[in-house]
Protein backbone atom coordinates (compact mmCIF):
# COMPACT_ATOMS: atom_id res chain seq x y z
CA UNK A 1 0.00 0.00 0.00
CA UNK A 2 0.83 3.62 -0.98
CA UNK A 3 2.34 5.51 2.14
CA UNK A 4 3.01 8.95 2.45
CA UNK A 5 6.04 9.72 4.62
CA UNK A 6 7.90 12.92 5.74
CA UNK A 7 11.37 12.20 7.62
CA UNK A 8 12.08 15.56 9.42
CA UNK A 9 15.88 15.46 10.20
CA UNK A 10 18.43 14.33 7.64
CA UNK A 11 20.55 12.28 9.77
CA UNK A 12 21.59 8.65 9.13
CA UNK A 13 18.49 7.20 10.62
CA UNK A 14 16.31 9.02 8.79
CA UNK A 15 18.07 8.66 5.10
CA UNK A 16 18.29 5.09 6.02
CA UNK A 17 15.03 4.47 6.73
CA UNK A 18 13.74 6.06 3.79
CA UNK A 19 15.94 3.77 1.60
CA UNK A 20 14.91 0.55 3.61
CA UNK A 21 10.85 1.51 2.92
CA UNK A 22 11.71 2.72 -0.90
CA UNK A 23 12.92 -0.97 -1.41
CA UNK A 24 9.92 -2.56 0.54
CA UNK A 25 7.63 -0.41 -1.87
CA UNK A 26 8.91 1.38 -4.75
CA UNK A 27 5.71 3.78 -4.67
CA UNK A 28 5.92 4.90 -1.34
CA UNK A 29 6.15 8.74 -1.24
CA UNK A 30 8.77 9.60 0.64
CA UNK A 31 10.78 13.06 1.32
CA UNK A 32 13.53 13.88 4.17
CA UNK A 33 13.63 17.41 4.94
CA UNK A 34 16.60 18.48 6.31
CA UNK A 35 16.63 22.35 7.60
CA UNK A 36 20.87 23.10 7.23
CA UNK A 37 22.53 23.26 3.84
CA UNK A 38 23.97 20.39 2.22
CA UNK A 39 27.35 19.26 3.36
CA UNK A 40 26.06 20.81 6.53
CA UNK A 41 27.25 18.64 9.57
CA UNK A 42 28.44 18.63 13.16
CA UNK A 43 30.65 15.85 14.14
CA UNK A 44 33.83 14.52 12.40
CA UNK A 45 33.92 10.67 12.55
CA UNK A 46 31.23 7.89 13.81
CA UNK A 47 32.62 4.72 15.10
CA UNK A 48 30.44 1.36 14.03
CA UNK A 49 31.85 -2.62 14.97
CA UNK A 50 30.96 -5.92 12.40
CA UNK A 51 27.42 -6.39 13.54
CA UNK A 52 26.49 -3.20 12.05
CA UNK A 53 27.69 -3.51 8.80
CA UNK A 54 25.74 -7.49 9.06
CA UNK A 55 22.89 -5.61 9.94
CA UNK A 56 23.07 -3.38 6.91
CA UNK A 57 24.00 -5.50 4.59
CA UNK A 58 20.38 -7.68 5.28
CA UNK A 59 19.31 -4.58 4.76
CA UNK A 60 20.23 -3.15 1.85
CA UNK A 61 23.98 -4.50 0.67
CA UNK A 62 24.60 -1.48 -1.64
CA UNK A 63 24.42 0.77 1.65
CA UNK A 64 26.53 -1.45 3.45
CA UNK A 65 29.57 -1.70 0.46
CA UNK A 66 29.69 2.06 -0.03
CA UNK A 67 29.94 2.47 4.11
CA UNK A 68 32.82 -0.45 4.29
CA UNK A 69 34.56 1.01 1.01
CA UNK A 70 34.55 4.08 2.76
CA UNK A 71 35.54 3.16 6.40
CA UNK A 72 38.88 2.69 8.21
CA UNK A 73 39.69 0.11 10.82
CA UNK A 74 41.73 -0.98 13.52
CA UNK A 75 41.63 -3.58 16.40
CA UNK A 76 44.06 -2.51 19.17
CA UNK A 77 43.38 -0.10 21.66
CA UNK A 78 46.32 1.94 23.17
CA UNK A 79 46.33 3.89 26.59
CA UNK A 80 48.33 6.61 27.26
CA UNK A 81 49.06 7.63 31.39
CA UNK A 82 51.27 10.08 31.98
CA UNK A 83 54.61 8.87 30.19
CA UNK A 84 53.41 5.03 30.55
CA UNK A 85 51.61 3.38 27.54
CA UNK A 86 49.63 0.04 27.40
CA UNK A 87 48.09 -1.47 24.53
CA UNK A 88 45.32 -4.65 24.22
CA UNK A 89 43.77 -6.31 22.02
CA UNK A 90 40.52 -5.74 20.82
CA UNK A 91 37.65 -6.41 18.39
CA UNK A 92 37.80 -4.77 15.16
CA UNK A 93 36.47 -1.48 15.41
CA UNK A 94 35.29 1.23 12.16
CA UNK A 95 35.63 4.50 11.52
CA UNK A 96 33.62 6.78 8.83
CA UNK A 97 33.74 10.77 8.41
CA UNK A 98 30.20 11.48 9.32
CA UNK A 99 29.81 13.82 6.36
CA UNK A 100 30.45 10.93 4.22
CA UNK A 101 28.22 8.20 5.46
CA UNK A 102 25.40 11.19 5.10
CA UNK A 103 26.63 11.76 1.49
CA UNK A 104 26.54 8.04 0.83
CA UNK A 105 23.19 7.38 2.40
CA UNK A 106 21.52 10.32 0.45
CA UNK A 107 22.61 9.23 -2.71
CA UNK A 108 21.60 6.10 -2.32
CA UNK A 109 18.35 7.32 -1.32
CA UNK A 110 18.10 9.53 -4.11
CA UNK A 111 18.80 6.67 -6.50
CA UNK A 112 15.67 4.96 -5.29
CA UNK A 113 13.28 8.19 -5.38
CA UNK A 114 13.44 9.59 -2.11
CA UNK A 115 13.31 13.31 -2.26
CA UNK A 116 16.14 14.64 0.11
CA UNK A 117 15.59 18.51 0.24
CA UNK A 118 18.07 20.65 1.95
CA UNK A 119 17.56 24.45 3.98
CA UNK A 120 13.87 22.71 4.58
CA UNK A 121 12.71 23.66 8.48
CA UNK A 122 9.41 22.16 9.34
CA UNK A 123 8.00 23.95 11.91
CA UNK A 124 6.80 21.78 15.23
CA UNK A 125 3.54 23.77 14.85
CA UNK A 126 2.92 22.63 11.38
CA UNK A 127 4.13 19.09 10.41
CA UNK A 128 3.92 17.84 6.81
CA UNK A 129 0.58 16.79 5.41
CA UNK A 130 1.99 13.09 5.68
CA UNK A 131 0.55 9.39 6.33
CA UNK A 132 3.47 8.74 8.78
CA UNK A 133 6.07 11.68 10.42
CA UNK A 134 9.62 10.57 11.43
CA UNK A 135 10.84 13.16 13.54
CA UNK A 136 14.86 12.21 13.20
CA UNK A 137 16.12 15.92 14.32
CA UNK A 138 18.27 14.77 17.05
CA UNK A 139 18.13 15.56 20.94
CA UNK A 140 17.23 18.86 20.60
CA UNK A 141 14.12 17.92 18.84
CA UNK A 142 11.26 20.62 17.97
CA UNK A 143 8.86 18.42 17.47
CA UNK A 144 9.56 15.61 20.76
CA UNK A 145 9.52 19.10 22.30
CA UNK A 146 6.35 20.42 21.68
CA UNK A 147 4.63 16.89 23.22
CA UNK A 148 6.99 16.39 25.76
CA UNK A 149 4.74 15.59 29.14
CA UNK A 150 3.46 13.02 25.90
CA UNK A 151 6.68 11.46 25.67
CA UNK A 152 7.27 11.51 28.99
CA UNK A 153 10.85 13.23 28.09
CA UNK A 154 13.85 13.32 30.56
CA UNK A 155 17.17 14.65 30.12
CA UNK A 156 19.66 14.54 32.87
CA UNK A 157 22.87 15.82 32.61
CA UNK A 158 26.79 14.76 32.93
CA UNK A 159 29.25 16.19 35.63
CA UNK A 160 32.31 16.48 32.90
CA UNK A 161 32.68 18.93 30.50
CA UNK A 162 34.04 17.51 26.75
CA UNK A 163 34.51 19.05 23.41
CA UNK A 164 34.37 17.08 19.63
CA UNK A 165 37.78 17.97 17.97
CA UNK A 166 39.10 16.87 14.89
CA UNK A 167 42.69 16.52 13.94
CA UNK A 168 45.45 15.71 11.16
CA UNK A 169 47.11 12.90 13.49
CA UNK A 170 46.71 9.74 12.39
CA UNK A 171 45.91 7.12 14.81
CA UNK A 172 46.49 3.19 14.08
CA UNK A 173 44.96 2.02 16.78
CA UNK A 174 41.61 3.53 19.30
CA UNK A 175 43.85 5.82 21.78
CA UNK A 176 43.17 6.94 24.98
CA UNK A 177 45.53 9.41 26.52
CA UNK A 178 45.51 10.87 29.87
CA UNK A 179 47.23 13.80 30.99
CA UNK A 180 48.02 15.29 34.56
CA UNK A 181 47.86 18.72 35.32
CA UNK A 182 48.04 21.08 38.24
CA UNK A 183 44.26 20.66 38.04
CA UNK A 184 43.36 17.51 37.59
CA UNK A 185 43.18 15.26 34.98
CA UNK A 186 42.49 15.89 31.49
CA UNK A 187 42.06 12.94 28.88
CA UNK A 188 40.80 12.24 25.18
CA UNK A 189 39.63 9.22 22.89
CA UNK A 190 41.16 9.99 19.52
CA UNK A 191 40.78 7.26 16.59
CA UNK A 192 40.76 8.25 12.61
CA UNK A 193 37.92 7.69 10.41
CA UNK A 194 39.67 9.39 6.99
CA UNK A 195 43.29 8.19 5.87
CA UNK A 196 44.41 11.64 6.37
CA UNK A 197 41.86 12.77 9.74
CA UNK A 198 41.22 11.60 13.19
CA UNK A 199 38.42 12.81 15.52
CA UNK A 200 39.44 13.40 19.50
CA UNK A 201 37.03 14.07 21.88
CA UNK A 202 38.34 15.57 25.20
CA UNK A 203 36.97 15.72 28.61
CA UNK A 204 37.94 16.95 31.96
CA UNK A 205 36.24 17.34 35.56
CA UNK A 206 34.57 20.80 36.18
CA UNK A 207 37.71 21.99 38.34
CA UNK A 208 39.86 20.83 35.79
CA UNK A 209 37.79 22.28 33.29
CA UNK A 210 37.67 25.88 35.09
CA UNK A 211 41.64 26.13 36.57
CA UNK A 212 43.10 25.75 33.53
CA UNK A 213 40.95 28.76 31.90
CA UNK A 214 39.16 26.54 29.49
CA UNK A 215 36.05 28.29 30.75
CA UNK A 216 36.68 31.82 29.12
CA UNK A 217 38.57 30.70 26.66
CA UNK A 218 38.06 31.54 23.31
CA UNK A 219 38.16 28.61 20.32
CA UNK A 220 42.35 29.82 19.08
CA UNK A 221 43.15 30.36 23.10
CA UNK A 222 41.43 26.93 23.80
CA UNK A 223 43.15 24.90 20.84
CA UNK A 224 46.52 26.09 21.38
CA UNK A 225 46.31 25.06 24.98
CA UNK A 226 45.02 21.59 24.46
CA UNK A 227 47.78 21.36 21.37
CA UNK A 228 50.29 22.24 24.38
CA UNK A 229 48.35 19.71 26.54
CA UNK A 230 48.62 16.75 24.20
CA UNK A 231 51.38 17.73 22.27
CA UNK A 232 52.87 13.75 22.58
CA UNK A 233 49.93 12.43 21.50
CA UNK A 234 49.42 14.52 18.42
CA UNK A 235 53.19 14.64 17.25
CA UNK A 236 53.13 17.97 15.87
CA UNK A 237 49.62 18.11 14.43
CA UNK A 238 47.23 20.41 15.15
CA UNK A 239 43.35 20.51 16.09
CA UNK A 240 41.04 21.36 14.34
CA UNK A 241 37.64 22.55 15.91
CA UNK A 242 34.42 23.93 13.79
CA UNK A 243 35.83 27.16 13.24
CA UNK A 244 36.78 25.45 9.54
CA UNK A 245 33.59 23.12 9.27
CA UNK A 246 30.46 24.87 10.30
CA UNK A 247 30.97 27.47 13.85
CA UNK A 248 32.95 27.51 17.11
CA UNK A 249 33.79 24.33 18.63
CA UNK A 250 32.09 24.24 22.09
CA UNK A 251 32.59 22.55 25.53
CA UNK A 252 29.20 20.81 26.68
CA UNK A 253 28.09 18.14 29.12
CA UNK A 254 26.63 14.91 28.13
CA UNK A 255 22.51 15.27 28.06
CA UNK A 256 20.97 11.45 28.50
CA UNK A 257 17.74 11.56 26.96
CA UNK A 258 14.69 8.82 27.74
CA UNK A 259 11.36 8.71 26.68
CA UNK A 260 8.41 7.02 28.30
CA UNK A 261 6.88 6.02 24.68
CA UNK A 262 8.17 6.96 21.07
CA UNK A 263 5.01 7.92 18.98
CA UNK A 264 2.18 10.31 19.21
CA UNK A 265 -0.75 9.68 16.54
CA UNK A 266 1.71 9.13 13.54
CA UNK A 267 4.06 11.32 14.42
CA UNK A 268 7.01 8.85 15.49
CA UNK A 269 10.64 9.23 17.02
CA UNK A 270 14.07 8.06 15.51
CA UNK A 271 17.40 8.12 16.85
CA UNK A 272 18.84 10.64 19.27
CA UNK A 273 15.10 12.21 19.28
CA UNK A 274 13.62 9.48 21.09
CA UNK A 275 17.66 8.12 23.06
CA UNK A 276 21.22 9.10 24.03
CA UNK A 277 23.56 7.24 25.44
CA UNK A 278 27.20 8.44 26.38
CA UNK A 279 29.68 9.21 23.39
CA UNK A 280 32.32 6.85 25.36
CA UNK A 281 30.73 3.85 24.28
CA UNK A 282 30.37 4.71 20.62
CA UNK A 283 26.96 3.20 19.26
CA UNK A 284 25.04 6.58 18.72
CA UNK A 285 24.98 6.05 15.14
CA UNK A 286 24.47 2.18 15.34
CA UNK A 287 21.92 2.37 17.80
CA UNK A 288 19.88 4.96 15.24
CA UNK A 289 20.41 2.82 12.47
CA UNK A 290 19.33 -0.64 14.40
CA UNK A 291 15.58 2.11 14.81
CA UNK A 292 15.58 2.60 11.79
CA UNK A 293 15.93 -1.15 10.94
CA UNK A 294 13.20 -1.68 13.12
CA UNK A 295 10.71 0.87 12.28
CA UNK A 296 10.97 -0.20 8.93
CA UNK A 297 10.51 -4.09 9.84
CA UNK A 298 7.26 -2.99 12.34
CA UNK A 299 5.77 -0.88 9.23
CA UNK A 300 6.51 -4.21 6.77
CA UNK A 301 4.71 -6.76 9.18
CA UNK A 302 1.76 -4.65 10.75
CA UNK A 303 -0.55 -2.84 8.20
CA UNK A 304 -2.03 -0.94 11.43
CA UNK A 305 0.35 1.83 11.76
CA UNK A 306 -0.55 2.20 15.76
CA UNK A 307 -0.02 -0.92 16.22
CA UNK A 308 3.31 -0.65 14.15
CA UNK A 309 4.13 2.30 15.73
CA UNK A 310 3.17 0.78 19.20
CA UNK A 311 5.77 -2.56 18.48
CA UNK A 312 8.11 -0.42 17.32
CA UNK A 313 9.04 1.64 20.84
CA UNK A 314 8.37 -1.09 22.98
CA UNK A 315 11.10 -3.14 21.21
CA UNK A 316 13.36 -0.47 20.82
CA UNK A 317 13.23 0.51 24.91
CA UNK A 318 13.54 -3.30 25.94
CA UNK A 319 16.53 -3.72 23.39
CA UNK A 320 18.23 -0.07 24.90
CA UNK A 321 18.51 -0.98 28.30
CA UNK A 322 21.33 -3.01 28.47
CA UNK A 323 23.00 -0.23 26.60
CA UNK A 324 21.85 2.16 28.03
CA UNK A 325 22.78 0.98 31.42
CA UNK A 326 26.50 0.31 30.72
CA UNK A 327 26.48 3.92 28.92
CA UNK A 328 25.34 5.27 32.40
CA UNK A 329 28.25 2.90 34.30
CA UNK A 330 30.84 4.47 31.44
CA UNK A 331 30.63 7.70 32.14
CA UNK A 332 30.35 7.55 35.89
CA UNK A 333 33.78 5.88 35.41
CA UNK A 334 35.33 8.74 34.15
CA UNK A 335 33.47 11.45 36.52
CA UNK A 336 35.20 9.28 39.09
CA UNK A 337 38.84 8.60 36.80
CA UNK A 338 40.67 9.53 40.64
CA UNK A 339 39.83 5.88 41.66
CA UNK A 340 41.69 3.92 38.75
CA UNK A 341 44.03 6.73 37.45
CA UNK A 342 46.66 5.40 40.40
CA UNK A 343 46.42 1.43 38.90
CA UNK A 344 49.73 0.26 37.15
CA UNK A 345 48.71 1.03 33.56
CA UNK A 346 47.76 -2.56 32.53
CA UNK A 347 45.02 -2.84 35.10
CA UNK A 348 43.59 0.76 34.89
CA UNK A 349 43.46 0.00 30.81
CA UNK A 350 41.83 -3.51 32.16
CA UNK A 351 39.35 -1.68 34.66
CA UNK A 352 38.73 0.73 31.33
CA UNK A 353 37.19 -2.07 29.10
CA UNK A 354 35.27 -2.97 32.27
CA UNK A 355 33.69 0.44 32.95
CA UNK A 356 30.37 -0.78 31.51
CA UNK A 357 30.02 -3.39 34.42
CA UNK A 358 27.07 -2.35 37.06
CA UNK A 359 29.49 -4.25 39.86
CA UNK A 360 32.34 -2.23 39.42
CA UNK A 361 31.76 1.17 41.16
CA UNK A 362 31.07 -1.15 44.48
CA UNK A 363 34.89 -3.25 44.78
CA UNK A 364 37.67 -1.56 45.61
CA UNK A 365 39.41 -1.52 41.86
CA UNK A 366 42.12 -3.68 42.70
CA UNK A 367 39.75 -6.77 43.84
CA UNK A 368 37.84 -5.77 41.04
CA UNK A 369 40.88 -6.47 39.26
CA UNK A 370 41.49 -9.66 40.81
CA UNK A 371 38.14 -11.19 40.31
CA UNK A 372 37.62 -10.52 36.90
CA UNK A 373 40.98 -11.96 36.02
CA UNK A 374 39.91 -15.18 38.43
CA UNK A 375 36.31 -15.12 36.44
CA UNK A 376 38.38 -15.11 32.69
CA UNK A 377 39.28 -18.75 33.63
CA UNK A 378 36.40 -20.00 36.25
CA UNK A 379 33.03 -20.30 34.57
CA UNK A 380 30.76 -20.25 37.59
CA UNK A 381 32.84 -17.32 38.96
CA UNK A 382 31.89 -15.33 35.82
CA UNK A 383 28.46 -16.13 35.88
CA UNK A 384 28.11 -15.23 39.92
CA UNK A 385 29.81 -11.75 38.84
CA UNK A 386 27.08 -11.07 36.01
CA UNK A 387 24.65 -11.90 38.62
CA UNK A 388 25.70 -9.85 41.42
CA UNK A 389 26.82 -6.49 39.43
CA UNK A 390 22.58 -5.64 38.64
CA UNK A 391 21.63 -6.57 42.15
CA UNK A 392 24.50 -4.73 44.21
CA UNK A 393 23.95 -1.78 41.92
CA UNK A 394 20.08 -1.46 42.22
CA UNK A 395 20.19 -2.23 46.18
CA UNK A 396 23.14 0.78 46.35
CA UNK A 397 20.50 2.83 44.19
CA UNK A 398 17.41 2.10 46.15
CA UNK A 399 18.68 3.37 49.36
CA UNK A 400 20.44 6.31 47.96
CA UNK A 401 16.78 7.11 46.99
CA UNK A 402 15.27 6.98 50.43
Amino acid sequence: MRVKIACVGGGPASLYFSILMKLQDPSHDITVHERNPAGSTYGWGVTYWAGLLDKLREGDPASALAVSENSVSWSDGVAHVGPRTTVAPGDEGFGIGRRKMLDLLADRARSLGVRVEYESEIAADRLPGADLVVAGDGVNSTLRERHADHFGSEISHGRNRYIWLGTTKVFDSFTFSFVETEHGWIWCYAYRFEDDRSTLVIECSPRTWTGLGLDGAGETEGLALLEELFAGLLDGHGLIGRAQTDGAARWLTFRTLTNRTWHRGNLVLLGDAAHTTHYSIGAGTTLALEDAICLARALREHADLETALTRYGRERRAELLSVQSAARHSAQWYENLPRYIGLPPERMFALLGQRHSPLLPYVPPQLYYRIDRAAGRLEALRRFKRWLGPRVARGVQARAQR
